[in-house]
C-alpha cells in the first residue's frame, strides 16, 4: 500500500505533532518531508503531498481540503516566535519586509497594520535576515526558529515600554550596529486588539485521502509528543544551541496545538477580517475531517 505524504513544517514549535511519526511508534507508518510553511501550502495543493501543516490562510485559498480536527498551532497570547521588529515606533513605519516563509503571519501583520497601528505600509518579501531586512524597511517581519532566537537574546536585555512593547537597548543578535529596536510579539498584539488568540498553522488534507484511522494517528502523535517535550527540546538544544529549559518553556507555556472554540472563534475572526480587507476572496467555514466516529462537521458561518 503507498503511504501517505505528509509535508510538515521544520521548525521547532511543530515537533510535538509530528514526534511520533518521526521517533516513535508512528515512525515509518507515513512518508514524510520538511520544509518552511508556505511550501508545505505548495506541496498540497500541488497534489505533492496528502497531509500538511499549512499556515492557516492558505485553507482559505486551497480548494477541496479538510481540516483535521483538534490539532494547531496557536497562541493564547505571547508566542515570542513571531517577531515584528523596528527601528522606530511602529505607527512610523512606512516600508516593512516580511519573511517570505510565511502567509498567514503576513497576514497578521497586515491586519494589524489596519486596525491596530493604523498604519499603510509597504509591504514586501524579503529572506529571514534581520539585519538586511531592516537595512531595506522600517521594521521587519521575522517567524520561527530565527524569530525564536533573537526573542531569546533580547529578552535578557528587554526594558518595558509604552503601549507593551518592549524597546530593547544593546540588542546585538544579528542587527550590526542597530542599538534601539522596537520588538512587537505578533500573537500578543492580535490579543490586545481582539481579545483573541492567534491560529497560526493547521493541519489539512486533501479530501479523498484522509480517514477517521488517519486522523487518530495525528491526535495520537501530538499526544505522544506532549509526554516527551524534555526528549524533544533536548534534541532541539544541540540544532538551535539553546538551553533546553528555555525550548520547553516556550513549547509549554507559548504555544498551544488544540484548535479549541476559542481557537476556533480567533480563527474566524482572523478569516473574516482578512477578507473585509481584500486579502482572501471570501471566508469560507471550516469542514472537518472525519475523526474515530464521529461525522464530519462543518461550521454555520465563517
Amino acid at each position: 500500500m503507498t503511504k501517505l505524504r505528509i509535508s510538515i513544517v521544520q521548525y521547532l514549535n511543530t515537533a510535538p505533532l509530528v514526534w511520533s511519526f518521526t521517533n516513535g511508534p508512528l515512525r515509518g507508518k507515513y512518508e514524510l518531508s520538511f520544509t518552511v510553511p508556505s511550501q508545505c501550502a505548495e506541496a498540497l495543493q500541488a497534489g505533492a503531498a496528502d497531509i500538511a501543516i499549512i499556515p492557516a490562510i492558505e485553507y482559505q485559498r486551497i480548494e477541496n481540503l479538510v481540516v483535521l480536527p483538534d490539532l494547531a498551532i496557536a497562541s493564547k497570547n505571547r508566542v515570542r516566535s513571531l517577531l515584528v521588529i523596528a527601528k522606530r515606533p511602529i505607527e512610523q513605519a512606512r516600508r516593512i519586509a516580511l519573511d517570505r516563509s510565511s502567509r498567514s503571519t503576513q497576514t497578521l501583520v497586515k491586519i494589524l497594520c489596519a486596525d491596530h497601528w493604523k498604519i499603510t505600509p509597504d509591504f514586501f518579501e524579503s529572506p529571514p535576515d534581520a539585519a538586511a531586512m531592516l537595512e531595506e524597511a522600517d521594521a521587519a517581519l521575522l517567524i520561527g526558529d530565527p524569530a525564536l532566537r533573537l526573542s531569546i537574546a533580547i529578552e535578557s536585555r528587554a526594558k518595558p515600554g509604552a503601549s507593551g512593547e518592549q524597546v530593547c537597548e544593546g540588542a546585538r543578535a544579528g542587527m550590526a550596529k542597530i542599538e534601539t529596536l522596537h520588538v512587537h510579539d505578533v500573537a500578543q498584539e492580535w490579543r490586545r486588539m481582539t481579545d483573541l488568540p492567534a491560529v497560526l498553522a493547521i493541519w489539512a488534507a486533501r479530501r479523498d485521502t484522509v480517514t477517521p484511522e488517519v486522523a487518530a494517528d495525528f491526535l495520537a502523535s501530538k499526544d505522544y509528543g506532549m509526554a516527551h517535550l524534555a526528549e524533544i527540546c533536548a534534541h532541539a538544544e544541540r540544532e538551535l544551541g539553546l538551553a533546553s529549559p528555555t525550548l520547553e518553556s516556550y513549547l509549554r507555556d507559548n504555544i498551544d496545538f488544540t484548535l479549541d472554540d476559542e481557537n476556533c472563534r480567533g480563527l474566524e475572526f482572523y478569516y473574516q477580517r482578512a477578507a473585509e480587507l481584500g486579502l482572501i476572496e471570501r471566508a469560507k467555514p471550516f469542514e472537518w475531517a472525519e475523526a474515530k466516529s464521529e461525522a464530519v462537521r462543518v461550521s454555520s458561518k465563517p
